[in-house]
């Protein structure tokens, strides 16, 4: 992998900044909004989000992370302030607009994050009695992205980070979304959580958004020492040829360090196997984004 790191102090905090690869990811004919889901929690569904984006500011693109989890994991490892107000529950609950709430990414220039401030756990209360409630993420999005595309600046991707849950949020995050990325931990119960969330899907594509659709299958956590996680792999294979990235993310060590330091893998050590992968998937999701 061709990179160029540079490394400075930003205050107390030491900052790695990635320059732009010499091999630049292609561009999308226009922006494509992922949401990164899975109800089995534990497959690395937010690791996998934050990676992603993070490999792909790094290949020249403009993404923004938006975090809709209540536990803020995204903001810990893109090293973003979720303290600060407002945050992704002032949109949802008092249709502040987004671009108020979006942060710049440390060492990314094109790395930005909506965060997931605390108070967001009380969201799907707060919106049980709002009309068109499943929708106010999409117009909050379709707002920014429309403002940002108005004074030719325009996003690449919009990767959006659920709980691992079906319930208001995550389904705020399907309607918003014209693709969805399934990372499934290569073990037999993902298969079966996959299976709920195909149901799910095809529930919201009748009622609420037509448009969305699982466009992208990565496999995590894998172990080719295993046989398990082979027969998990060569099934995902046999039954989303087409959506699979055929590039398994291994079980690795620096993967689950990097949050601690609040860096992706991809800043905290580029040149591991790790790293490698989710920079791999993440130029074949660009890709075939290029090609359709």
């Amino acid at each position: 992998m061709s990179d160029s790191r540079e490394t400075w102090d930003e205050g107390s905090k030491k900052v790695v900044g990635i320059r732009r690869l010499k091999e630049p990811m292609p561009q999308p004919i226009k922006t494509r909004i992922f949401t990164v889901a899975n109800q089995k929690g534990g497959v690395g569904k937010t690791t996998s989000a934050v990676n992603i984006a993070a490999a792909m500011a790094m290949g020249g693109l403009k993404v923004l992370v938006i975090d809709l989890d209540p536990q803020g994991n995204a903001c810990t490892a893109l090293g973003v302030d979720r303290n600060k107000t407002p945050g992704m529950y002032e949109v949802l609950v008092d249709e502040v607009p987004l671009k108020e709430t979006i942060q710049k990414v440390a060492g990314f220039p094109s790395l930005e994050c909506a965060p997931a401030n605390r108070e967001l756990a009380g969201a799907e209360i707060a919106l049980v009695t709002y009309v068109a409630r499943e929708s106010i993420l999409k117009g909050a999005l379709l707002e920014y992205l429309k403002e940002r595309d108005e004074r030719g600046d325009r996003l690449d991707y919009v990767i959006i980070d659920c709980p691992p849950s079906l319930g208001l949020l995550t389904i705020n995050a399907l309607t918003a979304a014209e693709e969805v990325l399934v990372p499934i931990q290569c073990e037999y119960y993902s298969l079966e959580g996959i299976s709920l969330l195909m149901e799910t899907l095809g529930k919201i594509q009748k009622s609420l958004n037509p448009l969305v659709r699982v466009s992208t299958i990565l496999l995590t956590m894998f172990d080719s020492r295993t046989r398990l996680a082979n027969d998990v792999a060569d099934d995902v294979r046999r039954h989303f040829p087409n959506e699979l990235i055929d590039i398994p993310i291994p079980r690795a060590v620096r993967i689950s360090e990097a949050p601690s330091f609040n860096q992706t893998v991809m800043t905290y050590d580029a040149s591991s196997p790790g790293a490698i992968a989710y920079m791999s998937a993440a130029r074949e999701i660009a890709r075939r984004g290029s090609a359709a």
